[in-house]
């Protein structure tokens, strides 16, 4: 017995798959044309980045 699978289930799926690969597809290339020294840049700024999302995300909410 074949399993049926409902069209409008798959179609959310596939289209965040086709979405993700697209935002990747987009960095990669944003990252291959940047210069390099941009690309060390926001490579070096990405740890003070995370720590202040995280320090947003600790903080209580009023």
């Amino acid at each position: 017995m074949p399993i049926s699978i409902d069209p409008m289930l798959v179609l959310p799926l596939l289209v965040g798959v086709v979405g993700i690969a697209l935002v990747a597809i987009v960095c990669i290339v944003a990252l291959l044309r940047a210069d390099r020294a941009d690309t060390v840049a926001v490579i070096k700024a990405l740890p003070e980045l995370a720590a202040t999302l995280l320090r947003l995300r600790r903080r209580p909410r009023q």
